[in-house]
């Protein structure tokens, strides 16, 4: 099949159309170089024969003259002339009424499909050449939108076969160019809206929250410390220190500030943790390595150790590591040990006293703690030009105390000594003076150590309570002789068992015959059936209103917590047996100070101080403050007092309580025998004790010893056995210590038998 040719160029034709170059919307101008024709379907590129003006299609208008360059008919792609690469000009072809050109009946190989038809409006006339370039002029259509980027890149993209599917031609008519001055509007509406937006938050921050927010921000940089105040000394009578605080540090490190750290070694810089840990080593006594890994992290609070000595932190100072830092803390020393331990007490891990004086007197020693407030940064540092302020803490008071040192030693190695010879489960003493009511020692056997508390401390003379015994016989006396139902000389018969009106059979400790004693002598010999025959005259109410007057039955008000009251029911709750047993000290209780107390009432005249540990206190300017106590009560008479006071020297002298004699001194005392409940519970125990005054003619001191169930022999549980001697050595070396001269007179005894 041969190809349909066009007619043959016009004389002088350089064999090239021409062609007025199309506009483009990227502003091409004519001339430029044209597009190369797509390829076809079977790869080759589509000769002249298929150009659609080979089709035989109307060549535009302006391309009569059959220039090369000139351009064919419309694309419908893009609206633009046709190129032809034929040397020749296809004939014009006759359109339709449509526009579309008819198709030649002979086509060429490879286009048998439909020619594409020219959409009308969209072709573009082909300018007439100018005469001074010969070029075709440029010609712009009315009707041909500036099209974007886009649409000219898919304008561009090769067509298969010269055609455009359906779906890309709607696509390309879709695209249309956007407006710049919109997007620029939309863009300085919202860029606008946001700066009014902040410039509001801004001002309203500014305008009405300012102050608030600064004075938040001034409250998150502050910081307050406690400054804990100096607790006050506990001091015996003579000033000795029993109790004080010393000054200790805690050490802790701000490992982000010892990373930074270095020094010059040598000339050479070498710092950060192992270098902090090497200097820190020996100071310290800790292994190298350990102190290293402390060092190292990220925290600004690490505690290296606790409880450092002032001149241990003063050697950390000097090494000018930074990052290590201490916070003055204070610990509570007891430079006597276990010597008055129960007494004194110790100190809480905060601070706050737990047992003894400590805990009893805890305000006063506390003192007040002040405060230290600084503005800190960020690192926790104190900023200088920032706020500070200081409220200075207040030292507590310091606190004498009545107690004699070397006395209390005496009396806690007395007892201590003798509650392991008689085998006995415990013991204590009471020391004191029986016209002030000062306690001049209070010794348990086994008192703890404050510096190493075990326990809860105090003191077992004023916390435990049992039956006094025969000691309690001197109210007995004391009531018969004031009320005068006997004398010091009334004579008795006395049986070893003796049954009351109401049937109650008493006996005595040891089995004896019918004796011939005095008041004096029943006294003496401890008796209980005597004490039994001379009670009962005496009404019950009155019997209970002389153990009340005498302190049974209430606290002392010793400044120590914890101390008991002890038992005493009301003398219409006594039964049968209980209204008689009270007249030798059964069916009550009691503790080993309150019995104390009754024999210094007695040896001072029938009047009854309170017993007290407190002396008075020293405030921070030195200035002393004594003590306040209540005013003493007269129990009995003065003559009363003395008429028991002489009886109860011949105990000593001729009685149950020789054991408690003094070379020089002149003794009074009583001892006592009662029961008290024993391991299994059951009333199968003894509590021994010795109570006596010295000397006599001028009393000064009361002394009580009490041992919990000697069993080291048969007879340990008399108090004559166990309790007597203690008391006569405790009191010979209290009597030195106080300076008390000897008895310059010789004792007038009473007659004790008839």
């Amino acid at each position: 099949m041969t190809r349909p040719t066009g007619p043959s160029r016009p004389a002088g034709d350089d064999g090239r159309e021409d062609r007025p170059r199309p506009r483009t919307g990227g502003g091409q101008r004519s001339g430029a170089t044209p597009r190369r024709a797509p390829r076809a379907e079977d790869g080759r590129r589509p000769s002249a024969a298929d150009r659609p003006e080979a089709a035989g299609r109307r060549p535009a208008r302006g391309t009569e003259h059959g220039s090369t360059g000139a351009r064919s008919s419309a694309s419908p792609r893009t609206g633009r002339a046709a190129r032809s690469s034929s040397s020749t000009s296809a004939p014009r072809t006759p359109r339709s009424s449509s526009g579309a050109t008819d198709r030649p009946s002979s086509a060429p190989r490879g286009q048998d499909q439909e020619p594409r038809t020219a959409r009308p409006g969209r072709a573009r006339a082909a300018a007439p050449a100018t005469p001074r370039t010969g070029r075709p002029a440029r010609v712009t259509a009315a009707a041909e939108p500036r099209r974007s980027s886009v649409a000219r890149q898919r304008a561009a993209r090769p067509r298969v076969g010269g055609t455009v599917d359906a779906r890309t031609h709607r696509r390309l008519r879709a695209a249309r160019v956007g407006n710049p001055l919109t997007r620029v509007r939309v863009l300085s509406i919202a860029v606008i809206a946001t700066l009014a937006l902040f410039s509001g938050r801004l001002v309203y921050v500014q305008a009405y929250q300012g102050e608030t927010l600064a004075a938040e921000a001034l409250q998150g940089r502050m910081n307050t410390q406690t400054i804990p105040a100096v607790r006050g000394e506990i001091t015996d009578a003579d000033g000795n220190v029993l109790a004080t605080s010393v000054t200790r540090y805690n050490v802790f490190a701000d490992q982000v500030l010892i990373e930074d750290w270095a020094h010059t070694v040598d000339g050479e810089r070498v710092g950060g943790a192992a270098e902090a840990a090497r200097l820190l080593a020996p100071i310290l006594e800790e292994p190298e390595a350990e102190l290293a890994a402390k060092l190292s992290g990220s925290s600004q609070y690490k505690m290296l150790k606790r409880d450092t000595a002032p001149e241990t932190w003063d050697a950390i100072k000097e090494l000018g590591i930074s990052g290590l830092f201490a916070e003055q803390d204070s610990r509570r020393s007891y430079p006597a040990g276990t010597t008055g331990g129960n007494l004194l007490g110790f100190v809480g891990a905060e601070g706050h006293g737990m047992a003894g004086l400590e805990h009893a007197l805890d305000e006063q020693l506390a003192g007040v703690a002040g405060s230290r407030t600084f503005e800190r940064g960020l690192g926790g540092h104190v900023i200088p030009t920032g706020i500070q302020s200081t409220t200075p803490a207040v030292p507590g008071t310091d606190v004498r105390t009545t107690l004699l040192m070397d006395l209390q030693w005496k009396a806690q190695a007395a007892i201590e000594a003798q509650v392991e010879a008689m085998n006995a489960s415990g013991g204590f003493i009471v020391v004191s003076d029986v016209k002030t009511g000062e306690i001049y020692a209070l010794a348990d056997a086994g008192s703890m150590d404050p510096n190493s508390p075990t326990g809860f401390g105090g003191s077992q003379a004023i916390s435990t309570i049992f039956d006094p015994g025969s000691t309690a016989k001197i109210v007995t006396m004391a009531a018969a002789i004031e009320t005068g139902v006997a004398t010091p000389t009334s004579q008795y018969q006395v049986p070893y068992e003796y049954p009351t009106s109401n049937g109650q059979v008493f006996k005595d400790a040891h089995e004896h015959g019918l004796e011939n004693w005095t008041l004096t002598g029943i006294l003496a010999q401890s008796s209980n059936t005597g004490t039994v025959m001379v009670g009962e005259q005496i009404p019950k109410q009155v019997r209970h209103d002389y153990l009340t007057k005498f302190g049974f039955g209430e606290r002392t008000g010793i400044e120590l917590a914890g101390e008991e009251r002890g038992l005493l029911a009301d003398a219409d709750d006594w039964d049968g047996r209980t209204q008689y047993t009270v007249l030798f000290g059964q069916g009550m209780a009691a503790t080993a100070l309150q019995s104390t107390n009754v024999f210094a009432t007695m040896a001072n005249g029938g009047v009854r101080t309170t017993p007290h540990l407190v002396a008075g206190t020293t405030d921070e300017a030195g200035t002393f403050t004594p003590s306040v106590q209540p005013d003493p009560v007269q129990v009995v008479s003065p003559e009363t007092a003395h008429t028991v006071l002489t009886m109860m020297e011949s105990a000593v002298e001729e009685g149950t309580g020789g054991a408690a004699m003094i070379d020089g001194y002149r003794v009074a005392g009583k001892t006592g025998t009662a029961q008290i409940p024993g391991p299994s519970g059951k009333l199968d125990a003894y509590m021994a004790s010795f109570i006596g005054v010295a000397p006599v003619d001028d009393p000064r001191l009361a002394i009580g010893v009490f041992l919990e169930n000697p069993t080291a022999t048969e007879y340990a549980k008399f108090g004559s056995v166990s309790a007597a001697p203690v008391f006569s050595d405790v009191m010979s070396f209290a009597l030195q210590q106080l300076g008390v001269v000897p008895s310059g007179t010789s004792p007038e005894l009473y007659p004790s038998t008839w």
